[in-house]
């Protein structure tokens, strides 16, 4: 079972149109959204976070579970977090609600008291790291489980906002990365990290100083980067005939890029990533995010819907 740690909200999605803005509301938040698109990729995935028992927990659960996942944790009766999501000309800005939520009920206890049998991989990032116990509570995990031989992949996906005191996320980022398998970065995320550096060399450098087999760097609509050894090459980001948003479209890439390593039986602790493996692993996950641009919100596409694309391309 792959493992998936890190936030489950309700994003309140503002609709196109003039006048006073209208939001709708749509499950998410980044972890939650890579959980259900790996469920959609028929993946056998549990999802580790807590969800409230409060109405918009129910369509959370209801949501992730008719994706095939399963929630591993019990449900909190704490309330559901929450996020605003303004669109500029189709890109998403954030504002968060999530103090004394459910997903912030994690510690070590009821983490150990959640965990499957089986563990195929673990995938955190997000918000989990940004601050608090909860953030330490997962950091300690991806390191337990890492020690244990458990590939661990790695979507930091940045949120400043939330990010109090950059030197104590910091030593967060770099306990994950350090061990993590697969990372995959977003040019926002590199331009936080490295302030002012060019973005190609400073994914190098990342590269050079965590050492995982496979990095990634996401550019939207300049497609993305895959660093493999002493290799790297681009893909160019798939067509997209009607962009609805691009909500959760880093979410769908990420969680093909698990699909698509274990796939290859590439997703094992320490093996290396060949080159001929990499590049179709890379193709899908463009596709599978272009799809999701198509769509309002997070909709992750199914695994057939990816083959035929695919097929078609």
């Amino acid at each position: 079972m792959i493992l998936v740690c890190g936030e489950n909200l309700i994003d309140f999605i503002q609709e196109p149109g003039e006048g006073l803005p209208s939001f709708r509301a749509n499950p998410g938040g980044s972890p939650f959204n890579t959980a259900m698109a790996l469920g959609r990729q028929e993946k056998e995935t549990g999802y580790l976070t807590p969800i409230s028992s409060d109405t918009l927990g129910q369509l959370l659960r209801d949501t992730i579970e008719g994706s095939g996942v399963t929630c591993l944790a019990p449900t909190s009766d704490k309330p559901t977090s929450m996020a605003v999501v303004s669109l500029k000309d189709g890109q998403p800005a954030y504002q968060f609600y999530r103090d004394n939520t459910a997903e912030r009920q994690v510690d070590a206890a009821s983490l150990a008291a959640s965990m499957p049998d089986q563990i195929t991989a673990l995938q955190l990032g997000s918000l989990c790291l940004a601050n608090g116990e909860d953030a330490a509570a997962w950091a300690n995990l991806a390191e337990d489980l890492s020690s244990k031989g458990v590939p661990i992949t790695f979507d930091p996906n940045i949120r400043s906002a939330f990010i109090h005191d950059r030197a104590d996320y910091l030593s967060r980022f770099e306990r994950v990365a350090r061990i993590a398998h697969l990372i995959k970065l977003s040019d926002e995320d590199i331009a936080w990290l490295y302030p002012g550096q060019d973005m190609i060399e400073a994914a190098d450098a990342m590269f050079a100083t965590y050492k995982p087999a496979i990095l990634v760097l996401t550019k939207g609509g300049d497609g993305a980067r895959c660093r493999i050894g002493d290799t790297s090459f681009e893909v160019a980001a798939a067509p997209v005939p009607d962009l609805f948003d691009t909500v959760g479209a880093g979410d769908t890439f990420m969680a093909n890029l698990i699909a698509g390593l274990h796939d290859a039986g590439a997703l094992i602790a320490g093996a290396p990533i060949s080159l001929d493996q990499a590049a179709p692993i890379m193709r899908r996950a463009a596709v599978a995010a272009a799809i999701n641009c198509g769509r309002k919100g997070c909709n992750p596409p199914t695994r057939p819907e990816v083959q035929a694309a695919l097929t078609a391309d």
